[in-house]
This record gives C-alpha cells, sequence and structure tokens, in this order.
C-alpha cells in the first residue's frame, strides 16, 4: 500500500514495530508516506506483512519511518492553520462551555474552512481563532516558540505538550520557523546551522549539541532544554548546564551552531 494520509488523531506515537517502542510523535494533521517496505521478522524469523490495524509509515516532515494504528490515519486533504498556542482544544460547538473533545498540541495542523465568533470552524471541531496561526507566516524566534512549553514533562521520544524530549523541542520549534529538522539530536547536529568555533559569543538561538542531547541558547547564560535531570522543558544556567551535563558521564558539548537570526 502505497500513498499519502494525514494523521487524524490528536495524538500518535510513531513505533518502532507494530505495538513496539515509541522512538518518536506524530501530531494531528501531520502527513504521512505509507511505504510498502517489509516488516520487521517475526520471533520465526520469517518475515511477514504488517499485522491487521498497523500500517509502515514515513513521517512527511523529516522522512522518519515507523509503524501507526490504521485507526489514525484520514484521507491526504489541504491544511490551513497550526497551532500555535502550548495547547488547545477541540470543541463541538463554538462555545467554550461546551464538553471539549480532545485537546491539540502546539504544532499541530487543520483545515480552517470558515469562522464563528472568536473560534475557527475545521473537519474535527471548533478550535478558538487566538490558538491558531496560518501555516504559510512562520514565526521567527524559535527560541520563544520552545519556550512556550517550559514546563512541559519529560517524555523521551515526545513531540507534544503532554511530554516531549530534547529532539522534539528542537524540532516543533524549528518547524514553526519554517525550518527544516531531523527528529534525533545527532541527525540535527548535521543538518542544522553552521558550526561556530568554541570561543564565540553564544546569542539568543543558537544550539549546543552534546553526545545524545541538544538545547537552545536563550540567552549568553541560559539553555533552555528538555531534559531528564528535571524531567521537564526547563532554563538552565548554561555553564551549570555544561559541567552537570559532563560530570554525569556524558562528555562535553561536541558542536555549536547557529541558525539564522531571529526577528
Amino acid at each position: 500500500m502505497t500513498g499519502t494520509r494525514l494523521i487524524g488523531w490528536p495524538l500518535v506515537d510513531l513505533s518502532r514495530a507494530p505495538n513496539g517502542p515509541r522512538d518518536r510523535q506524530l501530531l494531528m494533521g501531520e502527513a504521512v508516506d505509507l511505504t510498502d517496505a517489509p516488516a520487521p521478522p517475526s520471533s520465526s524469523g520469517l518475515t511477514r506483512g504488517s499485522p491487521p490495524g498497523w500500517l509502515r509509515v514515513r513521517a512527511r516532515r523529516d522522512g522518519y519511518p515507523g509503524f501507526v494504528p490504521e485507526a489514525a490515519l484520514t484521507p491526504d486533504t489541504p491544511v490551513t492553520h497550526r497551532v500555535c498556542a502550548r495547547a488547545t482544544h477541540l470543541y463541538p460547538a463554538p462555545d467554550f462551555k461546551t464538553q471539549e473533545r480532545a485537546m491539540l498540541s502546539l504544532g499541530a495542523r487543520l483545515l480552517v474552512r470558515g469562522a464563528a465568533d472568536r473560534f475557527a470552524e475545521t473537519p474535527h471541531g471548533f478550535v478558538p481563532r487566538a490558538h491558531l496561526a496560518p501555516l504559510d507566516v512562520p514565526e521567527t524566534d524559535p527560541v520563544a516558540v520552545a519556550g512556550r512549553l517550559i514546563g512541559t514533562p519529560y517524555l523521551w521520544g515526545g513531540n507534544s505538550a503532554l511530554g516531549i524530549d530534547c529532539s522534539g523541542l528542537v524540532q516543533v520549534a524549528c518547524l514553526a520557523c519554517g525550518i527544516p529538522c531531523p527528529g534525533d539530536s545527532a541527525e540535527q547536529q548535521a543538518a542544522l546551522g553552521a558550526p561556530l568555533p568554541e570561543d564565540a559569543t553564544l546569542g539568543r538561538g543558537d544550539l549546543l549539541f552534546w553526545r545524545g542531547h541538544v538545547g537552545w541558547v536563550a540567552d549568553p547564560g541560559t539553555l533552555l532544554h528538555a531534559n531528564a535531570h528535571h524531567m521537564a522543558v526547563a532554563y538552565e544556567p548554561l555553564h551549570d548546564a555544561i559541567a552537570r551535563i559532563e560530570a554525569q558521564g556524558d562528555g562535553p558539548v561536541t558542536a555549536r551552531k547557529r541558525l539564522r537570526a531571529a526577528g
């Protein structure tokens, strides 16, 4: 089976195997390409197709492969807006006193097909207009985007306001600013920005990489990152973070990279 689909659930794990461990997550409205590559071998060593209810996909945003439940997918249709707030709710009617249907995270994508007072009408329900931004108008400050997720619990492989990891925090901020971004920190180190010398003065929007970790420079003395030390997205004094990460056995900074200047 081939073709393109959209994620129709608010949030879904991109799993390494059917019912397997999470590698990343996908948000409502994100596009995936269906792939017909063989599924992993079974315990008997024989190659088998995807089990009923699961499909092998590749995320359009970064090429990340994995499996998702077939029920999480909807036909490929246009999307026009993205959630620009930390999180928002879907309502069955343009009334915030009605029982919400679901929560949507920063970065979720929707087709807006009309307006009703303070709400935007979408195929899934109504969303506060103040929480949406047009897809064709990118943001200019990735650190400001990442900062909306302060306090979000750390979650390995997470990509949402319910839980996020270090590379997820970098990716959601880059994508909001129209910057293509891989899903894992090692690939981000290779793909993002221009290298800075070790003695360069760091500025807002620079990225620091370690072996298996990445964080945003919020200002010359502050790091913004999702980390297992705080188990959350947190600000941390930059020199303290560098010393702590090395002391815990993860080594020194492996790269300093500079993206385009924030507007």
